[in-house]
């Protein structure tokens, strides 16, 4: 489990048996429903950008996401929505910025 002293949590896109997590846009998908959970709240053309607790990028050619702790504080349902996503999904998570398995052929 997803310790609460964590700041970030990095979601890879890579299973726990290190088999690539499918659809490749998987990333972009899971951030784009968390944009609207931002300092602030929500805002006009929010759902155009990011959160930056909330965010999509790449660590080698595997994609993934950070989840800023900050979201958690904000609106804790939006936090476990990314981890759930990641536990249902048996996706790879990570404190720190992990050094990113190969991952296999589908």
């Amino acid at each position: 489990m997803v310790p609460n002293t964590a700041k970030e949590i990095y979601i890879l896109g890579v299973t726990r048996q290190g088999k690539a997590f499918r659809p490749s846009d998987w990333a972009e998908r899971l951030a784009g429903v968390m944009s609207q959970f931002r300092p602030g709240g929500p805002q006009p053309g929010g759902h155009l950008r990011y959160s930056p607790w909330c965010i999509p990028t790449s660590i080698g050619k595997v994609k993934c996401v950070i989840v800023h702790s900050d979201l958690r504080d904000y609106e804790v349902m939006a936090w476990d929505f990314c981890i759930n996503f990641a536990l249902d999904n048996e996706l790879q998570m990570s404190e720190t910025r992990p050094e990113a398995p190969p991952p296999t052929a589908v």
